[in-house]
């Protein structure tokens, strides 16, 4: 791999990693394009890189968090939280654990990423008549996103699509939603990132393209969540779902030529 690839693929996951566009889905397309066969590894090491946005962004959100647990403040609004996003985790670590061979597979299909994409636009457009709610996470519905999430770990499927589309269509407020859903990402890749840590050793991927696709992914990650929760408070996520349709269409068209 060419370094301006890596830079190109790094600059992608991080408009794209918290989009409700599919991350995934789009190193797929661009992979095409480039007529790469990067293996899973180097995708997993470009979410990690995003993945440490939301240390800056959530970090006093982590402290509390981990304090709490420390403390054993079962009855703190911050230690339910943690218990929300541990039981909200474990569907898509099952899933991953359980059939990460098959969906791995899946990741060279362009027809599978555009159907899925269509699916994204789909779910997205189902909240644009909800109205404003107020509702924080319960572990009713922190169980209810956990399951949603699984889908996520399909390549064309939006996670923050899946899991805020469906924390407000449950009644969650715009911000809680969007925090949960954002918070909910760490266990998940992080369980992604060690699971694919063997074989990100063996995976022959030169230092240059690695470090600049993630520094890349990094910079780019933190000034895309950074706008996209703006867009979040002026109710305009399901907008996202005319893209991530018409193009999964293109690319189911594009498959069957």
């Amino acid at each position: 791999m060419e370094i301006w690839q890596s830079l190109v693929l790094g600059i992608v996951q991080g408009i794209t990693e918290w989009l409700p566009i599919s991350s995934s889905g789009h190193l797929v397309l661009f992979q095409e394009l480039f007529g790469l066969t990067v293996p899973l590894s180097f995708d997993i090491l470009l979410h990690f890189s995003t993945l440490l946005v939301l240390f800056v962004f959530y970090y006093k959100d982590l402290i509390k968090i981990v304090m709490a647990w420390l403390k054993w403040d079962v009855k703190s609004v911050d230690f339910k939280l943690g218990l929300f996003l541990i039981i909200g985790t474990i569907p898509i670590g099952l899933i991953g654990v359980l059939f990460g061979d098959f969906i791995s597979s899946l990741f060279g299909s362009l027809l599978y990423v555009g159907i899925a994409l269509i699916f994204t636009g789909v779910v997205l457009f189902l909240t644009r008549k909800i109205k404003h709610g107020s509702k924080k996470v319960s572990l009713k519905s922190g169980i209810l996103v956990g399951l949603v999430q699984m889908f996520a770990i399909l390549p064309g499927v939006s996670r923050s699509g899946m899991t805020i589309s469906s924390s407000l269509i449950l009644g969650i407020s715009r911000e809680e939603a969007a925090r949960f859903s954002f918070m909910l990402a760490i266990p998940a890749i992080l369980g992604a990132t060690i699971l694919e840590g063997g074989k990100i050793i063996g995976s022959g991927l030169g230092f240059w393209p690695v470090a600049v696709g993630m520094i890349s992914s990094f910079v780019v990650g933190y000034l895309s969540l950074k706008w996209l929760l703006g867009v979040i408070s002026r109710d305009g996520f399901w907008k996202f779902g005319y893209y991530v349709i018409a193009l999964g269409g293109v690319l189911v068209v594009v498959s069957l030529i």
